[in-house]
């Protein structure tokens, strides 16, 4: 029997209250937003990225960095920009946050036979590899970020990207936050600090969330949302939901 922790409407407006009185304390920045293309010459690939960050900023060189990732979405595009309630909140915060598109139009699509553990790990492979090209291009155009402190953040496929690449490129990042993951085992670390928010309808694959032994052992954080489906954890949520993921992403900086 797994550990979650359940959180229902009632106590979250009372919890949500008193953290958006901590938070009027602090400045709250403009954001500004840049999409560009980078190309990754070593694999022949584009790499679209939005890059929200803090404007009239002072402070650049001690700003810390969240790389997000976004669901599957058919290869159409466009999905590095289709969570904003959360990338958009997190740079008003003080984060440089980029946002990858990991999906190509030219990309086969992702298989939906099989066993996802081996016929969707080359495609998680590619999103942790475009993950490191992104931290050293970032490295090389913002040199004065603080490397120290990456945060990534993935949803669903991009979720299980996220939760693959400290095993695959260790001790890179400071922390992972996933978003209902379903299919990748997350890492039974204390480093990085692993944190999860699952949804209300959509269960994980065997083996892919810990053991209560493995929640106690390693200080792992997994919540689940009583009020919030899977589909819901992009854009489409509204706006009791955004602020409930805002609040608990946010704690998870903490």
């Amino acid at each position: 029997m797994r550990r979650f922790i359940y959180i229902f409407i009632f106590g979250l407006l009372t919890s949500c209250a008193t953290s958006e009185k901590h938070v009027e304390k602090k400045k709250v920045f403009a954001v500004g937003l840049d999409t560009l293309q980078w190309f990754d010459q070593s694999r022949q690939r584009a790499i679209p990225v939005a890059i929200y960050k803090p404007v009239n900023d002072s402070k650049t060189s001690k700003r810390n960095i969240v790389i997000f990732s976004h669901g599957y979405g058919q290869n159409k595009g466009g999905d590095y920009l289709a969570y904003s309630y959360l990338t958009e909140f997190l740079a008003s915060k003080g984060f440089w946050v980029i946002s990858i598109q990991h999906e190509l139009s030219t990309d086969s699509l992702l298989p939906l036979t099989g066993k996802p553990q081996i016929v969707r790990r080359p495609f998680w492979e590619r999103g942790a590899d475009n993950i490191l090209f992104v931290i050293n291009q970032l490295k090389k155009t913002n040199p004065d970020l603080n490397y120290k402190h990456i945060t990534l953040i993935g949803h669903s496929n991009g979720g299980d990207m996220t939760a693959l690449f400290p095993q695959k490129y260790p001790n890179i990042i400071e922390k992972i936050i996933t978003l209902d993951n379903r299919r990748m085992a997350l890492p039974r670390t204390k480093k990085p600090k692993v944190y999860s928010l699952r949804s209300s309808d959509q269960p994980a694959d065997e083996g892919v969330l810990p053991t209560e032994e493995a929640i106690k052992r390693h200080k792992i954080t997994i919540i689940k949302l009583a009020n919030t489906t899977h589909n819901e954890m992009d854009d489409n949520a509204n706006e009791l939901q955004r602020k409930e993921m805002q609040y608990y992403v946010l704690a998870f900086f903490k």
